[in-house]
């Protein structure tokens, strides 16, 4: 017979703080109304690649950065950095690094199968909304995090960690009607020096924040329908 399951154990709770938890509860109809919302929300969202140079308070991106904060991370290490960028020499100089970058992608080390699979996107290695972005937010990742006494702290799941934080990060965004871009110029090198970031610290990702422009253009996309990402092994009757 199996154990029940205990939690926390009581030599944990013991030495660590513990404190109950609770959730809003809705009744089944206000759940899937809810549901259904959020579903209708999300199913709008797109990466945008042409913005306004409208600016964004920037309270707007530090609620963002909280809600990403709110993701589950290994062991709770919390291993990101959200570096948020609007000073227009520095985003000129991530344009000229990234575009730089990109251009020798797309120019050579990108073989045949790979521009083929993005031509119905229509991307190409030109990234002027670098520039014309109001932010820049640089999402790094902590490879390792320092003790008090200077000595190096592991971290646990630290790709999948600040993966989390990042999908939470565009969804708020999104939820407040802004718009962004994943943007992963290979190599990202350039942004830990440009940035003056720590050797802990590898760039993961970066995201152009902002309004589209009034004549924006996404590709004409359809979304795998959910017989095609899940899978459901129900309970036996």
């Amino acid at each position: 017979m199996t154990e029940p399951y205990v939690y926390p154990r009581p030599e944990d709770a013991a030495r660590y703080p513990f404190v109950e938890h609770r959730i809003e509860q809705y009744d089944a109809a206000e759940q899937k109304l809810r549901g259904e919302a959020f579903l209708r929300l999300m199913e709008q969202r797109r990466s945008v690649r042409t913005f306004s140079d409208k600016m964004v308070p920037r309270e707007l991106l530090e609620m963002a950065i909280q809600t990403a904060a709110t993701a589950p991370s290994g062991a709770h290490m919390q291993p990101w950095k959200f570096v948020v960028i609007g000073d227009a020499d520095i985003k000129r100089q991530i344009r000229q690094a990234a575009e730089e970058e990109e251009r020798i992608n797309y120019e050579g080390r990108m073989n045949d199968e790979w521009q083929e699979a993005l031509a119905h996107l229509g991307t190409h290695w030109r990234k002027g909304y670098l520039e014309t972005a109001p932010w820049i937010v640089v999402v790094f990742e902590e490879r390792y995090g320092a003790t008090p006494e200077g000595t190096k702290q592991h971290h646990y799941y630290v790709k999948e960690s600040v993966g989390m934080a990042c999908g939470l990060f565009i969804a708020a965004l999104h939820n407040m009607g802004l718009a962004t871009l994943p943007h992963t110029p290979s190599p990202m090198a350039f942004l830990t020096k440009l940035l003056g970031r720590p050797d802990n610290e590898r760039p993961f990702v970066l995201f152009p924040v902002g309004y589209p422009t009034t004549d924006a253009q996404v590709p004409v996309l359809d979304r795998k329908p959910l017989g095609d990402v899940m899978i459901c092994v129900p309970p036996k009757a």
